[in-house]
């Protein structure tokens, strides 16, 4: 392994339901809704990067009310080796970085919604990202 994890946090939470009307919208039909996953990544010190990565949920429709749950985590990583090669870097980054921390993410992002009455949030225990990272590579 190229890396070990320091440090992990949650960067920023947001979890906003305008009304009432959105509530029972969103708990009806979660299904019309789908979550996004964005990873990014900044250097914070010398051989220290952190990676960003995130969750949030949004209609699938143009009719559907708009909620504001995002949830972003930050987890700070130190490269063991002194040259890594770009492709190299991608890789923990996109996807060893998000293997390690998404169970964690998630449970987090389904707390949120269990604790505001919504019962049956099925976000997918698993992620590909070695998948995504290779469609990333392609397109």
């Amino acid at each position: 392994m190229n890396f070990k994890i320091i440090g992990k946090y949650i960067k920023e939470l947001n979890f906003n339901i305008p009304n009432p009307k959105t509530f029972f919208l969103l708990s009806k039909d979660i299904s019309n809704y789908k979550i996004n996953i964005d990873i990014r990544s900044s250097q914070a010190k010398k051989n220290i990067i952190e990676v960003l990565t995130s969750l949030s949920l949004s209609p699938t429709k143009n009719n559907f009310e708009t909620i504001n749950t995002k949830i972003i985590y930050s987890t700070l990583i130190e490269l063991e080796a002194n040259k890594l090669s770009k492709n190299e870097m991608e890789r923990i980054i996109l996807v060893e970085v998000p293997n390690k921390i998404y169970s964690e993410l998630r449970r987090i992002f389904v707390f949120m919604f269990e604790n505001s009455g919504f019962k049956d949030v099925k976000i997918s225990e698993t992620v590909n990202f070695e998948e995504l990272y290779k469609k990333r590579k392609t397109q």
